[in-house]
């Protein structure tokens, strides 16, 4: 089931009357069977992966939390719970891209097999697989007491909202919250209709209208003039952006409902001044997966700046290869990782002075953004290439082919949507469209909630589009 559906649109507001309607202690089986449901609307079958891995989880902290004085059983039960968890990932994420190489490495000693295994993998897999792994993580740290409820802790990575593409919660946020008794809260309602709302119009208006232009040149980049290949280019980091930030907003909306905060896991990205900035405004709950489980444990920045340099390299390309099992990926991933540390070297080796007015100071801060956006804007050819093959046709094409005799995209309706995207997101660069609502006249509210319903009914595709992180 996908939130830009039919489906969900009748299931959402079921569930919430039923929330309300139920006591306290029948509404963790309530939202419990709600998401399996959501989830069995894709594949069934792979239900049974997502409760193999709930019950080693949820083993491993009560007996981890048994062992606390026994420090090497506790660690050994952790090492099991992980290195079980990621052997279900490997297996059905990356276990056809290794065999796939391992053919290809024979076929070059002249040993002709074939390896390859194709197996589907399950959606949202990468996700609940790390939200699992913050539970055990933490339980084994001692900053999160093992749930002994077996159905709470199945809620803790199963909630509907954030299941299959984030955000990614920790125990501390969610599975406190489940066990709080939530109360009807009309504030709590109509924030969430804000957010619900405004997910859909950036990812149905403008999400998938900018994709059909992005489509139709990464198709064939050759046949296009550069000044169009850039601009599929442009199109596609407002795409990926506004796709996933949609459905971010949406499952933010739909968890409000109910009472219930889980994390931002954007703040206007784009607006970024270094790459390192970018990071920290970019999907937050997996930055800050990697930097508290990864990247804090290989020493962070407090060592020598070569372990520094090769303690990023290490979360980036991690990074690249959560997002998909391609060479793309860890190109992309490491690609970030280097120019962060580029960019820390030059910033401190600078020895130009800070400008000393606003003006000389927001011109600096313009071009820095400015060149963020150009920076990530050509990582994004990368990681939307299918293989190194298209990603150097899409460069070449970018680049060389500047005969205005060329097809020339010119897809007006496109630059309406997405002005209108830009604006909002300067606007809200500090808070959430929810918030942002609150103490606004009523007229203004009001207009504005009734342009973002009509231009989602008249301006969004027929069909409906997946989201693009569902694949991973």
């Amino acid at each position: 089931m996908v939130f830009n559906s039919i489906e969900f649109a009748i299931f959402l507001p079921v569930v919430v009357l039923l929330f309300y309607l139920l006591p306290q202690r029948a509404r963790w089986f309530m939202l419990l069977t709600a998401s399996c449901v959501f989830y069995m609307w894709f594949v069934p079958k792979y239900i049974l992966i997502l409760l193999v891995t709930i019950v080693i989880d949820y083993l491993a902290g009560i007996l981890m939390e048994r062992n606390s004085e026994r420090p090497k059983r506790k660690k050994t039960f952790m090492i099991i719970s992980i290195v079980s968890t990621l052997t279900v990932l490997f297996v059905f994420k990356y276990l056809g891209f290794v065999t796939e190489n391992l053919t290809r490495l024979c076929a070059l000693f002249g040993v002709e097999t074939d390896l390859a295994v194709n197996i589907i993998l399950p959606i949202g897999l990468s996700f609940h697989t790390f939200q699992s792994m913050s539970y055990v993580i933490e339980v084994y740290r001692g900053n999160q007491k093992a749930e002994h409820h077996f159905g709470y802790y199945s809620l803790y990575v199963m909630f509907f909202p954030q299941l299959v593409t984030g955000p990614i919660e920790r125990p501390g946020n969610l599975l406190r919250q489940l066990h709080e008794e939530k109360h009807f809260d009309y504030d709590n309602i109509s924030k969430g209709m804000r957010l619900i709302l405004f997910g859909l119009f950036i990812k149905m208006v403008v999400a998938d209208n900018l994709g059909l232009t992005v489509e139709r040149i990464y198709d064939e980049p050759s046949t296009y003039n550069s000044w169009s290949v850039m601009l599929g280019a442009v199109f596609y980091s407002f795409q990926i952006y506004c796709d996933f930030f949609g459905y971010s907003t949406i499952a933010l909306g739909s968890a409000k409902l109910m009472g219930y905060d889980i994390s931002d896991n954007f703040r206007s990205p784009y607006l970024s001044r270094s790459i390192a900035e970018f990071w920290h405004r970019w999907h937050i709950s997996l930055s800050t997966w990697f930097r508290d489980y990864v990247y804090i444990p290989l020493g962070g920045s407090r060592v020598k700046f070569s372990r520094w340099a090769f303690n990023i390299l290490v979360v980036f390309v991690l990074s690249g290869i959560w997002h998909g099992a391609a060479w793309t990926f860890l190109f992309w991933g490491f690609a970030h990782g280097l120019l962060h540390i580029v960019e820390k070297v030059l910033k401190k080796n600078a020895k130009t002075l800070e400008p000393q007015t606003k003006v000389g100071r927001w011109s600096i801060d313009l071009l820095n953004v400015a060149k963020t956006f150009i920076l990530v804007t050509l990582f994004w050819v990368m990681f939307r290439s299918s293989d190194f093959a298209q990603m150097k046709e899409m460069f070449v094409a970018m680049f060389s082919n500047f005969d205005v005799e060329r097809q020339v995209v010119v897809d007006w309706q496109n630059f309406l949507y997405l002005g209108l995207f830009i604006l909002s997101d300067i606007v809200l660069r500090n808070t959430r469209f929810d918030r942002w609502c609150d103490g606004k006249p009523l007229v203004l509210r009001w207009l504005i909630y009734a342009m973002l319903v009509f231009m989602i009914v008249v301006c969004s595709r027929v069909e409906n589009v997946p989201f693009i992180y569902f694949q991973f």
